[in-house]
């Protein structure tokens, strides 16, 4: 559910720089900020053009976010000041030497120490799959005519395809979490999607991984969209692989809102097997509300506090969903407040009233849908996997749904990792959400697991 996941900077930026004849010059500086117990990579790139005039740019590789446009307000032998205007944020240093700038990073109020050293970051992705590869790979579109939805995407065959007999090689459609996602579903400079097709064709195992409309290759509607509509470009997916007659049996695996979607696709009895990577199965005002819970529990926000804010943000998500006229968002949240014995500071009520309409019909949808139903219908083999430091769907409240209501099926597998987080990585509980600063793509021994449940059932 990346959509609700909410950081210290906010917002995926770029910036055109056109360039003159000659090439500009590049002087990259980089630094780190401990918010709570979080460390936070910043860095600043400053272009300097042959006539003279200096740019600067902002790249914060852990929220996956480059070249944030800021305005230079100096840069001497002496002092780097910096603007960030799109973050309300501002960076002032005293040259030190040329190999050290100390200085302090300001944002809505907060003022923390970021000391920058030259050079710039190189995320480290090892898991990344790096050609030449041993198996084929094929382009392909798929279509929702119903939606006017073109999809894009990649069909990855297994290793010596050719020698396998077409009906004993399983074949696998990836859905992804919310939020406008590539085929790979990227984030933070991770691929999991391409991780996991590369696995999966050097193990037998095709795959289709797409890009979701109006993302990469892919077209269709992209406004007011839901997971209604998210379910069928998917539904779309499945049917085209059927339509190939190029493989066995056809399952789908969803990460995140993905997940639910799977759910969705086995009760609508679409597919051959499901694996659902976290997917959402509490109803939708839980698992938003259990995000909120458990990020302010990390940051150290006291429980009682905690406690209101979640009472308060459950009533204002069921007036959401029950189309509630709400003509001034302040006073609806004051009104509430005290009508409930609700204490909270200023800020948290400034954030409920933010939570009235943001996220727009996406959210609306997903806070009023239970997936406890469509697990109730499934007939099919699931897996259904979270990690116990996954703070965006909450193991503890999701995988005891699945338990409770999935049909018993000896092939189904449900299970909880310990230390794993929402992407699966290894991880601690301080760093739980710090997705860039961690090396890992996706754990080797959920990998594994997946391909040897796939081989059990197929």
């Amino acid at each position: 559910m990346k959509r609700a996941l909410t950081l210290l900077i906010i917002g995926f930026w770029s910036t055109i720089i056109v360039y003159a004849q000659e090439i500009a010059k590049s002087e990259s500086w980089s630094g780190g900020i401990t918010v709570g117990t979080r460390e936070l990579n910043i860095g600043f790139v400053i272009k300097t053009q042959p006539d003279g005039k200096q740019s600067c740019t902002m790249d914060v590789p852990d929220q996956g976010a480059k070249e944030i446009p800021v305005e230079l307000l100096k840069n001497d032998f002496d002092s780097l000041n910096i603007s960030i205007p799109a973050l309300r944020a501002s960076f002032k240093g005293h040259k030190v030497s040329s190999e050290i700038i100390e200085g302090t990073f300001t944002q809505n109020g907060m003022s923390l120490t970021l000391n920058l050293k030259p050079g710039g970051f190189e995320l480290k992705r090892p898991q990344t799959p790096v050609g030449p590869f041993v198996y084929t790979t094929e382009e392909v579109v798929f279509r929702n005519d119903a939606e006017g939805a073109e999809l894009s995407g990649t069909l990855t065959y297994p290793v010596n395809y050719e020698t396998y007999k077409r009906k004993s090689v399983p074949v696998v459609l990836m859905v992804s979490g919310s939020g406008d996602q590539n085929r790979d579903e990227e984030v933070f400079g991770h691929k999991p999607f391409l991780v996991i097709a590369d696995f999966l064709a050097r193990n037998g195992i095709a795959s289709l991984r797409y890009d979701d409309r109006g993302v990469g290759k892919s077209k269709g509607p992209t406004k007011g969209t839901t997971t209604e509509n998210n379910l069928a470009d998917a539904e779309a997916g499945i049917y085209y692989l059927r339509s190939l007659n190029k493989f066995g049996k056809v399952g789908v695996l969803g990460h995140s809102e993905g997940g639910t979607i799977a759910f969705m696709m086995g009760a609508n009895r679409s597919v051959d097997f499901l694996i659902s990577f976290a997917g959402g199965a509490a109803d939708g005002i839980e698992v938003i509300v259990g995000q909120n819970e458990a990020a302010m529990l990390q940051q150290g926000v006291p429980q009682e506090l905690i406690n209101d804010y979640a009472s308060a943000l459950r009533i204002v998500y069921k007036d959401r969903i029950n189309g509630k006229e709400i003509d001034d968002k302040s006073k609806y949240i004051e009104d509430l407040c005290n009508d409930k014995g609700f204490t909270l500071p200023n800020n948290f009520k400034s954030n409920l009233a933010k939570c009235i309409t943001y996220g727009g019909n996406w959210l609306t949808w997903f806070l009023g849908y239970d997936p406890a139903d469509a697990i109730r219908k499934i007939k099919c083999p699931v897996m259904a996997l979270n990690g116990t430091l996954d703070l965006q769907v909450l193991s503890k409240d999701n995988l005891p749904v699945i338990k409770e209501n999935l049909p018993k099926n000896k092939k189904s597998l449900i299970k909880e990792y310990d230390g794993l987080n929402h992407l699966f990585q290894h991880c601690t509980p301080a760093n739980a959400l710090n997705y860039g600063a961690i090396e890992e793509t996706i754990s080797e021994d959920v990998l594994t697991d997946m391909i040897n449940w796939i081989n059990l059932i197929k």
